[in-house]
């Protein structure tokens, strides 16, 4: 992914209003980034825990969604979780069940989408071996890099179809 600044992502955001967008908490340390490990840029709001955002590259420019992680959500399973985008296994709360507002009509309706992901939303870290699950006896892909990166970008694009279904 290429740098992208405060007023490019602020300006992305197709999931909530103007005024919201303004006053998202952006990731300290913009500039320091990976930026050439990341496929998205992810963070969780450090004054909302609850609050998530990603900001990834679309159709020659760059899209941007809020998240949230849903109330009253019950886990069935405890020891491990995978996340839906980068395939990476966690133990405990690794993986976050992340509820995106659909864009447009849909939206402003109170419809949303959700997806399982990476908790800290490092998915590309994780993928390119940047960064390490806390999973014990974590198995090894056999898939080259550049296939699980190409699978990471085509399993984010399925979920950012679904929150602008209907824009």
């Amino acid at each position: 992914m290429e740098p992208v600044g405060e007023k490019e992502i602020r300006s992305s955001f197709v999931n909530c209003s103007k005024g919201e967008a303004s006053r998202i908490n952006l990731p300290v340390g913009l500039a320091e980034l990976p930026w050439g490990d990341l496929d998205f840029l992810g963070w969780r709001d450090p004054g909302a825990p609850d609050r998530s955002y990603l900001v990834a590259p679309r159709d020659g420019g760059i899209i941007g969604v809020t998240l949230r992680r849903p109330q009253g959500v019950r886990r069935s399973f405890t020891k491990t979780t995978v996340c839906s985008v980068c395939v990476t296994g966690h133990p405990g709360s690794g993986v976050s069940l992340l509820a995106a507002r659909r864009a447009g009509p849909l939206g402003r309706q109170g419809n949303t989408v959700g997806t399982y992901l990476c908790a800290d939303l490092a998915c590309s870290l994780y993928v390119r071996g940047r960064k390490r699950s806390q999973l014990a006896g974590r198995h090894e892909e056999t898939l080259p890099l550049e296939e699980r990166i190409a699978r990471t970008v085509r399993n984010l694009d399925v979920f950012l179809d679904k929150v602008l279904e209907g824009e």
